[in-house]
């Protein structure tokens, strides 16, 4: 039996499916974004921006839990099985929300979530990475996360809309549980196993930093602590990324309801951002195949913070809607960049553990994002959480600039770029 054939002109088919299923996945998370904390304070009349937010604690800390799951599964009981049980997990979630008779179930509800978000999000990601092997792939992560994100924001925008008219819960319960139908459908009946893949691009030896065959998990999570440079600072601007979201999900519809703006320009206003976000991607993952991740990733982290600065200075619809714009730019700089240097960092072997480590990193930002905002909120106002906030981002990118070293193969990239323009000027 011949090895498969890696790149994405080879398998286009299973890419673009992937990239659909990417965008069912996405979908789940923007049905919630700008009605579920709505819900908390008209349904249940929770008063305090903490306790409000507490859905997205849930839903952070265990998605990132999943995601550590998920780098296990796939290298144990492949790919496709593990993306299967993730829709499986996702079904009840619409409905636990049309029918919570209390706060706990809303909580609950997203804690499935985040686990059907880990298993499913993560396992399309290494599918991806897999089938394009190594040359391409900052635009295999830009192409996922554009699909997840304009999903984001076009199921937050119908939320919203559906909320207005058939109530805030029937916003994302009717339409939830039809996307995550299309989403276990289209897997069990056309996604097929990359594992193969991964298996043929270890047996070309393609790495790009020498690993100690087969460490522990152990050891790659403290790796992912301090000691490996590159890994601790994809990891820790991962987390901060996402915290910037938690911060975004949970605070930005509460502070344009209470600008007196309506539940249907509030849901537009929220989905700038993730818009913005996915469709940048498509760029970005490519830009920094050819001109390197480190460069992205620190000038992203430092827009995302002056992004969030600014909304607190310039308020009101069109001043916020420039500075969505702007923080959107800044994260898609960042989000596949990120995604493709720990798949630079990682031999295939140890892929699906490596990614879900850096991706436990990344989303227990939602976590803590959602439980700092609220804290700051409910102490010192929204405007002063957001602040700091964008204060701890702008640290985040400089971190980055000291601590990563940029892959060999984005390095040797960029400099025939530069030799080729300097070329062409001298000629």
């Amino acid at each position: 039996m011949t090895a498969p054939v890696l790149g994405l002109r080879a398998n286009w088919r299973q890419f673009w499916l992937l990239v659909l299923v990417s965008a069912f996945v996405g979908a789940m998370v923007g049905l919630e974004r700008t009605v579920l904390p709505l819900i908390a304070a008209a349904d249940f009349g929770l008063a305090s921006t903490r306790a409000a937010l507490s859905f997205i604690v849930a839903f952070g800390v265990t998605k990132a839990l999943t995601n550590l799951l998920a780098g296990w599964l796939v290298e144990r009981r492949g790919r496709r099985w593990t993306l299967i049980a993730g829709w499986l997990v996702a079904m009840p979630v619409p409905v636990m929300i049309l029918l919570a008779p209390t706060w706990t179930w809303i909580v609950a509800a997203n804690a499935l979530l985040g686990v059907s978000q880990g298993l499913t999000w993560s396992t399309t990601v290494i599918m991806k990475i897999d089938l394009v092997g190594p040359s391409r792939r900052g635009l295999a992560m830009g192409l996922n996360e554009f699909a997840g994100y304009v999903a984001v924001a076009l199921a937050a925008i119908a939320s919203g809309f559906i909320a207005s008219r058939a109530g805030l819960r029937a916003g994302p319960s009717y339409l939830g549980l039809a996307i995550a139908t299309a989403g276990l459908l289209s897997t069990v009946l056309l996604v097929r196993d990359t594992t193969a893949h991964a298996r043929a691009e270890a047996a070309q030896g393609t790495r790009n930093i020498p690993l100690e065959p087969q460490p522990s998990l152990r050891a790659l999570i403290r790796r992912s602590l301090w000691s490996d440079a590159s890994f601790f600072s994809a990891s820790q601007a991962g987390l901060v990324n996402n915290l910037n979201d938690g911060l975004a999900w949970g605070l930005f519809p509460l502070l344009f309801t209470s600008a007196g703006l309506s539940l249907r320009e509030a849901s537009v206003l929220a989905a700038v951002y993730p818009a913005t976000w996915g469709v940048c991607q498509v760029a970005t993952g490519a830009m920094s195949d050819r001109w390197g991740r480190k460069r992205l990733i620190v000038g992203g982290m430092i827009v995302q913070g002056i992004a969030l600065a600014s909304m607190t200075v310039w308020q009101g619809r069109g001043p916020w809607a420039a500075a969505l714009v702007v923080l959107g730019v800044g994260t898609a700089l960042v989000y596949p960049t990120l995604l493709a240097t720990v798949a630079d960092i990682a031999p295939p072997s140890q892929r699906g553990a490596m990614v879900g480590i850096y991706r436990l990193w990344r989303d227990l930002g939602y976590a803590i994002g959602a439980l700092l905002a609220g804290a700051l909120a409910d102490a010192i106002g929204m405007s002063g959480a957001i602040n700091v906030i964008g204060a701890a981002t702008i640290a985040s990118g400089i971190i980055v600039a000291v601590r990563l070293k940029e892959s060999a193969s984005a390095a040797q990239r960029f400099a025939r770029d530069v030799q080729a323009i300097s070329f062409s000027r001298g000629h």
